[in-house]
């Protein structure tokens, strides 16, 4: 018989690391002791519905996804030779074409504001997304390609936390911070970005982007984010689509 409060502990623990919280940090974000969130996630004690909205929320997900963890979206960084994929579940395979365009945006976004005391994990995410989505929305190509998920907190790009787990101390450093004693996930740059990755108007675009929102903190940047088309036209947890870009309207339209 399947412990569907364990499972759903597993879920939470799984996404919490994911996100480089520790328990005492999703505690202080619930508003409860650190041993409440312990038996949660041991499947000692039955979060409350009340407590399943606020943990969705605070790990940038939905409910539905953490009581069903197979209607999530898994990624897999390409290798020579693809593994077996469940029918059941949606995975993403990033080739390395995608991911080597990934690394220098990210790096090159990092270089230009990634020690400002605002740009934060949550600011990343949606840096990138505009990014892509502007690039898309005005040249009918993608930049990165990266796959948009909507969440609570706005668009996530679903390859970000294993691109940058392989980064993580060569190309970039992931440190635990607080912005107004909120806590934080800064990633600080360890190289400058290869610009022979990208055209004129890839850096263009990108230079556009950062000017426009690099001074925006995680609540204004997600509240922002909320009023583009794309992302309200999405289901939630569900992929957002490239082409719903073309049905933008001000202040969000790139187009001429």
């Amino acid at each position: 018989m399947v412990d569907f409060n364990k499972q759903i502990g597993i879920r939470i623990k799984n996404l919490r690391e994911e996100i480089g919280f520790s328990q005492e940090q999703l505690a202080g974000e619930l508003g409860v002791r650190r041993e409440v969130i312990s038996n949660i996630e041991n499947g000692k004690r039955k979060a409350t519905v009340e407590e399943l909205s606020k943990i969705s929320k605070i790990l940038n997900t939905s409910v539905d996804l953490l009581i069903d963890a197979s209607k999530d979206i898994s990624v897999i960084i390409s290798k020579d030779q693809k593994p077996e994929q469940p029918k059941t579940e949606i995975r993403i395979d990033v080739p390395q074409k995608n991911l080597i365009k990934f690394k220098e945006v990210l790096l090159y976004v990092l270089n230009k504001i990634g020690s400002k005391p605002n740009i934060g994990e949550t600011v990343l995410y949606k840096i990138l997304y505009f990014i892509d989505f502007d690039y898309y929305e005005k040249y009918e190509e993608q930049l990165i390609g990266a796959t948009y998920q909507k969440n609570n907190y706005g668009p996530t790009p679903k390859e970000f936390i294993k691109i940058v787990q392989e980064m993580d101390g060569k190309d970039l450093r992931k440190i635990k911070d607080e912005y107004f004693k909120y806590p934080q996930t800064k990633y600080l740059p360890l190289r400058e970005p290869d610009l022979a990755v990208f055209s004129a108007k890839e850096t263009r675009l990108i230079d556009q982007v950062i000017a426009k929102l690099a001074d925006m903190n995680a609540s204004q940047i997600s509240e922002y984010s909320h009023g583009d088309v794309p992302w309200l036209t999405a289901e939630d947890g569900k992929i957002i689509e490239y082409e719903s870009v073309f049905y933008r309207t001000a202040p969000y339209s790139v187009r001429d």
